[in-house]
Order: C-alpha cells, then sequence, then structure tokens
C-alpha cells in the first residue's frame, strides 16, 4: 500500500452548544477547557431562532480544535467513553465521523457538580489522506482527484483498525 494511501486523523472539532451566553457559556467553556486543555472559540448564531430565544450573532456556544497527538488522545479517551461502538450513519460519504457525549461526567477526572450542572458534547473526527494540503494550500492548490478523498466504507475500516471501535 501506497504512503499516499494512509489515513490519518487531521483534526478533531469539539463542540458545546449552549443555546445561550451569559453564565451558562462560561461553565461550558471552563469544562471544554478542562477536558481538553485548550482555550475554546465562541460559536456564534447564524441566524434568528424565536422559538429558542435565540438572536443572530449571539454567542451560543463553543469549540476547540485539536491536531495530532492531542487529537489522537482525545478520541481514544471519547472511544472509551461510548465503549468503542459506533452506527455507521455517524460517517458521512467524506470519511469524517460525529458522535455525542452525554455528559462530561464521563471524562476521567470531571465529577459532578451542581453548581455547574451536566453539559454533553458534539465530537467530530476528520480522516484524510496524506497529500491532501494540496487542495488548502496557497501557492500552486489543486483539486483533490476523487481517489484521494476517504470514503466511508475507508473510514469505517480505519476505525476498526486503529481504533478497535464496532460499527
Amino acid at each position: 500500500m501506497s504512503a499516499m494511501k494512509d489515513i490519518y486523523i487531521d483534526k478533531v472539532v469539539v463542540h458545546m452548544g449552549v443555546g445561550e451566553s451569559g453564565e451558562r457559556l462560561v461553565k461550558a467553556e471552563d469544562l471544554v477547557k478542562k477536558i481538553t486543555g485548550q482555550k475554546p472559540v465562541r460559536t456564534i448564531a447564524k441566524r434568528t431562532q424565536p422559538a429558542f430565544g435565540i438572536r443572530k450573532g449571539a454567542p451560543i456556544g463553543c469549540k476547540v480544535t485539536l491536531r495530532r497527538e492531542n487529537a489522537e488522545k482525545f478520541v481514544t479517551t471519547a472511544l472509551n467513553i461510548i465503549e468503542r461502538q459506533l452506527a455507521a450513519s455517524q460517517f458521512d460519504r467524506t470519511g469524517n465521523v460525529s458522535f455525542g457525549i452525554e455528559e462530561h461526567t464521563d471524562f476521567p477526572g470531571m465529577s459532578y457538580d451542581p453548581t455547574i450542572g451536566i453539559y454533553g458534547m458534539d465530537v467530530n473526527v476528520v480522516l484524510e489522506y496524506k497529500g491532501a494540503r494540496i487542495a488548502r494550500r496557497v501557492v500552486e492548490r489543486r483539486k483533490l482527484p476523487a481517489d484521494q478523498k476517504v470514503n466511508k466504507e475507508e473510514a469505517i475500516a480505519f476505525m476498526r483498525e486503529h481504533y478497535q471501535v464496532e460499527v
């Protein structure tokens, strides 16, 4: 197998949607920072949703992007929390994997605090082949050929092989 056909984790995005700004968002940011070890960025509402009391431009959540070793360690921990079980519907056609964690208290070192409450989070894992940078770089950008994009079956095989995931 070619070295250019080796799949790797490009990034992991950990997102915690709170639905409102204020004290709950600050608590969510603190939790994400404790869990991932990185400072989160606030996410902004794209449009107004009167039913939920959300205004366009209001901060409603936070996210962190993990790369390299941090991403691999976090994926291992997160998969252990969900008992290494994923559904085929959690993989998209471009090889990305998304799953949710219902309670932040499931992470090692985290415990329930009545002043904080319980928060859940979304974990998005982006898989790529080596050489995919040609589609993003500024100088001499090229279109990525179809066989150089990770598909659903390859992503499932990668997760089974490297993380012993049941699909």
